[in-house]
């Protein structure tokens, strides 16, 4: 048989799981504390917490990829699924899962180019919603009275709009600033376009008639606020009409679609707002000499056609001859018609005074004395018969009152017990109670004492018992 002979033992550490994991995580992280990564936008999940995960990924590899809530809340641009950008952050590895990752702090597209397919995308995708519909625009005021300009109070661009608007027409304008470029360009534009919208119309601050949307000129980034969809819908859903004047007159912006115009500058879109005082003050004196011309070629015409007119009508006199001469007639025959009106009711008057005799009027008196006679006479028995008849039925309860009542009662006998007071006893009990009685009989009252209850007799203790005698 061969000997079994032992292997030596191995020099080679041993070390846990969680050692080698946090050593990896040493190294890569020393490795790599900071590095940009350029690669493209796989899928994009925004957990319930907040926290996003993508993918970066190239024709070869893909690194899995976390921002945390924090850092998504301050990035300039999220990232989309098919973009390509430049992603800053730090690797690090995922123990759990044994596989590294990049933790994202800031995103920036790789260039002009995937920010304008990212626009376009999102331009296409809002068009199908009928956000830039036609339809959805309103007219802008002729005159405002108040005009809100939503833009950053530093820099030349409100100087602009408010001296084109003193040049042209002196109106009040609410300046709402804002950040016009950056992280807070987009929430802070829009909530100042709902702010606006949000003002009641008799509230103590006017509520615009028009609103203007300014910026100057820019890069594609520092106008990408404008084309953020926070500020599309905003400015979609105004009730205000609304001017958007962003960048210059080459640049475009997604809220130049969903505004009611576009205007190419600031002062621009001040014009726009705006008629000129001097061109409306020469309007108006046009339009006023022209309707005085046209009045006055009116009356004018008018009175030529009266003339006209006059010319064909017969002469006053003539018109008036023949009412004239008939109230010359009438005027002759008025006295005698009224004679004879006044004749034909004398006589009418005096046949009827003919038919009223004094014998008949006293024979109708006399009948309507029977008849009254004859209807008292009825009355009276009527009224004899009623009261006979009460005074039968009155005796008959007077004779049911003296039999029923307690007088009676007490003459078979029966007495009623009172005490001292005058109420009624009506128990044995309750007169013991009493210092003192009154019975009524039927031939008077009588008053007496209750009896007091003897008391019982006291029992004599019992004699001792007798000594017997001894002897």
């Amino acid at each position: 048989m061969m000997d079994l002979i032992d292997e030596p033992a191995s020099n080679t550490p041993e070390f846990s799981v969680s050692e080698i994991s946090g050593a990896v995580k040493r190294v890569l992280e020393g490795e790599f504390g900071r590095v940009r990564v350029r690669g493209e936008v796989g899928r994009v999940v925004i957990a319930r917490t907040g926290h996003m995960y993508f993918d970066l990924k190239d024709d070869r590899a893909v690194i899995a990829s976390v921002s945390w809530k924090g850092q998504v809340a301050r990035m300039a641009v999220k990232p989309e699924e098919g973009m390509e950008v430049i992603a800053t952050g730090r690797l690090t590895t995922f123990a759990p899962q044994s596989k590294y990752q990049l933790q994202v702090e800031s995103i920036e597209p790789a260039g002009a180019g995937a920010l304008m397919a990212m626009l376009e995308k999102r331009k296409a995708a809002l068009a199908a919603e009928g956000l830039f519909g036609a339809e959805r625009k309103q007219r802008l005021p002729y005159l405002p009275r108040v005009i809100g300009v939503v833009t950053s109070p530093q820099g030349a661009v409100i100087r602009d709009i408010l001296h084109r608007l003193r040049d042209r027409f002196g109106v009040h304008v609410l300046l709402w600033p804002v950040a016009v470029q950056g992280q807070g360009c987009a929430p802070e534009v829009a909530r100042a376009i709902k702010g606006f919208n949000a003002l009641p119309h008799d509230g103590p601050i006017p509520r615009p008639d028009v609103l203007i949307v300014a910026r100057g000129g820019g890069s594609i980034e520092d106008l990408w606020g404008f084309n953020e969809e926070i500020v599309v819908r905003a400015a979609a859903a105004s009730r205000i009409p609304l001017i958007s004047a962003v960048g210059h007159e080459t640049d475009t912006t997604l809220i130049d679609y969903a505004a009611d115009q576009r205007a190419p500058t600031p002062s621009a879109a001040a014009e726009i707002a705006v008629p000129v005082h001097a061109d409306l003050a020469a309007h108006l004196a046009n339009l006023d000499a022209r309707l005085l011309r046209a009045g006055g070629h009116a009356i004018s015409q008018r009175q030529q056609r009266l003339r006209d007119v006059a010319r064909a009508l017969p002469r006053a006199d003539t018109l008036l001859a023949p009412a004239v001469q008939r109230f010359d007639q009438w005027a002759e025959r008025f006295p005698g018609s009224l004679r004879a009106a006044l004749l034909s009711k004398t006589q009418e008057l005096r046949r009827i005074a003919a038919g009223l005799r004094a014998n008949t009027i006293t024979h109708q008196i006399d009948k309507g004395r029977e008849r009254l006679d004859e209807r008292a006479a009825r009355a009276t028995r009527a009224v004899t018969n009623s009261l006979d008849r009460q005074a039968t039925r009155l005796a008959a309860l007077d004779r049911l009152r003296q039999s029923l009542g307690y007088p009676a009662t007490l003459k078979r006998g029966y007495a009623v017990v009172r005490d001292d007071a005058g109420a009624v006893l009506t128990t044995a009990q309750g007169a013991g109670r009493k210092p003192a009685l009154q019975i009524e009989f039927s031939d008077g009252t009588l008053d007496v004492l209750p009896r007091k209850p003897e008391k019982p007799a006291k029992s004599k203790p019992p004699a001792p018992p007798q000594q017997g005698d001894l002897f």
